[in-house]
């Protein structure tokens, strides 16, 4: 699937048929590497309804001898069913007969090989599913039929997976669809296990963890966003079987949230993966339990016990999302000496591997387990929107990707704005205004970056990615968790042309003093809810960093759990290089990061965008 043709759809209810069914249609041309082929095939058509429209997944499985291309033949039962957008084929419909052809990359299919397919369509009345299928010409039966003739023709196939960039936060230009209450995509059931799939957010509903639920509905007016699916952050070697610590990330261990997901019948789970070595060498709040030493640790005692669990046949049916590392090779590009506020942290991990091998080491282990989706982190539009950091970045990425034995095949894609606060979309300021004939660039704000919001700057890097060698079908994330920038101090309009800063400044949906600032800002809100393939290129709006937990404390808070104190997290600290010497707008009274900070969560829901009802 082309990332870049999915589309928004309000999905609500499921439909699920394991089709064997008579030919829908007559015979079509097949390749003559086909033509000696004894074909057969089993179909899974599932759905997600929304009031004249719907979203489609199609799963081909392969039953007979291997194939060089396909087509896929079904008749709609309604005849006001229509194909609008397609992804994983070439879409052709007349009447109620519908033909799906491969690509170049997916055509190559091998005996008991799958492939997943999709579209969104249009219904009017009712939206019943297809009873028959065939695959070449033959009957889809779950069983094995003879060889059939054709002409010569049909491209071979080419690889799938991927990842796709982006950065840590996105503006709250208005909302993409869905009601503000709750969780916007995915139907009620999970998924029936088999190969991977492109986009695993879409056609299911995600895990709602309940330890965060709880915190959430413990707070007036919580229960409004509480069924909303949020990350599981696996942030020290106790995290995987279950540790109290002395945060309130609570004792549920990783099988215990798997079991609960199956309990609720969740069809993706998504887990943080977060305890390299020598973690975030630029910071203090989040920094790990391991050393930058540690790595032979992190492989055997954190990496190949998640691996374990998550390759348990007993979880087979959940898509198991794994985001890769906060804010981890993006340091080995900015943070380094030569750089303002480079550290030795990060000199001593990028000089010894822990990161680079540390990471391609945990997609080595994790990309092969079927049910299994690896997003690496890509920090934020506010961190390497510059040309100086863009392809650099990228380029690391690919480095990670390709160590300790991994290949870009391990990588569904990648997120941005992970735990950060920028803006999904800036609609009064564009990075091509200009002021009185000066560029917006030149504002303070901006200082030159080539984006001014997160999905803008995703998007791209996505196609950065792409160029590099990463696969075509890469998807990208984007955590909106607290990019809402609701309430009262949003802007209604462009700011005043009196000059640059006056119109970025008084524009501008970000209300932060800085762009380098990302430590319990005052003044955020809830961002889009989480939604599936909301924009071209763009796999799910995500909430990874569960809205209402800290990043970090406002003063010094001893704990068991290796995380420090950064000046970042104090509201009276004037800042440093990184923030250009302003304020860091973090708020007061904050408990350390990940512990439930009720008073953030409050000032969340009431600043959200699109805003709560």
């Amino acid at each position: 699937m082309n990332a870049w043709n999915r589309l928004t759809g309000r999905r609500k209810g499921a439909v699920l048929a394991s089709v064997g069914a008579l030919v829908a249609g007559g015979m079509v041309a097949l390749p003559a590497t086909m033509a000696q082929a004894a074909t057969g095939c089993d179909v899974q058509y599932t759905t997600s309804d929304w009031p004249g429209g719907f979203t489609a997944n199609i799963t081909i499985k392969n039953l007979g001898d291997a194939l060089s291309s396909w087509n896929l033949k079904w008749t709609f039962p309604n005849s006001s069913q229509k194909v609008q957008n397609g992804w994983s084929a070439t879409y052709t419909q007349s009447g109620q007969q519908v033909t799906a052809a491969s690509l170049s990359y997916n055509g190559s299919l091998g005996t008991g090989a799958s492939t997943t397919i999709g579209f969104n369509g249009a219904w009017s009345g009712s939206n019943p599913k297809p009873t028959s299928f065939s695959l070449n010409g033959v009957t889809c039966t779950g069983g094995t039929g003879g060889p059939t003739g054709g002409p010569t023709g049909g491209p071979t196939g080419g690889p799938t997976g991927g990842p796709t960039g982006g950065p840590t936060g996105g503006p709250t230009g208005g909302p993409t669809g869905g009601p503000t209450g709750g969780p916007t995509g995915g139907p009620t059931g999970g998924p029936t296990g088999g190969p991977k799939v492109d986009n695993p957010y879409v056609g299911v509903k995600g895990y709602v963890n309940p330890e965060w639920k709880a915190h959430a509905e413990s707070v007036s007016g919580g229960n409004r966003v509480s069924n909303n699916p949020t990350a599981v952050w696996m942030d020290r070697i106790a995290a995987i079987a279950g540790s109290t610590g002395s945060s309130s990330n609570g004792s549920m261990g990783m099988r215990d949230h798997l079991d609960a997901a199956l309990a609720q019948g969740a069809g993706y789970i998504q887990f943080v993966i977060y305890d390299l070595p020598g973690r975030d060498c630029s910071a203090l709040a989040s920094n790990g339990e391991l050393g930058p030493d540690d790595l032979p640790r992190y492989k055997s005692e954190y990496i190949d016990p998640i691996a374990a669990i998550q390759g348990d046949a007993k979880y087979k049916n959940i898509r198991i999302v794994n985001i890769i590392e906060i804010d981890s090779v993006p340091n080995l590009v900015t943070n380094t000496s030569g750089n303002a506020g480079g550290t030795a942290m990060c000199d001593t991990v990028k000089a010894n591997g822990a990161y680079i091998n540390g990471i391609g080491y945990a997609l080595s282990k994790l990309g092969p387990i079927s049910n299994v989706y690896n997003y690496i982190d890509a920090a934020h539009h506010g961190w390497i929107g510059w040309d100086s950091n863009f392809g650099p970045v990228a380029d690391m990425l690919k480095t990670a990707a390709t160590a300790s034995g991994s290949t870009v095949n391990n990588v569904t894609g990648f997120i941005t704005n992970t735990a950060n606060y920028s803006a999904l979309q800036e609609p009064y300021v564009k990075i091509t205004d200009t002021v009185n004939g000066t560029s917006v660039r030149q504002s303070k704000w901006i200082d030159w970056n080539q984006y001014v919001d997160e999905l803008s700057f995703a998007q791209a890097f996505r196609q950065k990615l792409v160029s590099i060698g990463f696969n075509s079908n890469i998807g990208m994330l984007i955590d909106t968790s607290r990019n809402g920038w609701g309430g009262t101090a949003r802007p209604k309009g462009p700011g005043p042309t009196t000059s640059v800063d006056a119109y970025v400044d008084g524009g501008r949906i970000d209300r932060r003093i800085h762009a380098g600032n990302w430590c319990n800002q005052v003044g955020a809100g809830l961002g889009e809810r989480p939604t599936a393939a909301p924009q071209p290129g763009i796999d799910a709006y995500v909430w990874i960093k569960p809205p209402g937990e800290s990043d970090g404390s406002s003063s010094l808070i001893p704990n068991d759990e290796g995380k420090g104190f950064d000046r970042m997290c104090d509201p009276t600290y004037t800042g440093n290089a990184r923030n250009g010497n302003n304020l860091t707008g973090a708020m007061a009274n904050a408990p350390i990061s990940g512990a439930w900070f009720p008073a953030q969560f409050q000032q969340l829901m009431q600043n959200a965008y699109p805003p709560l009802s």
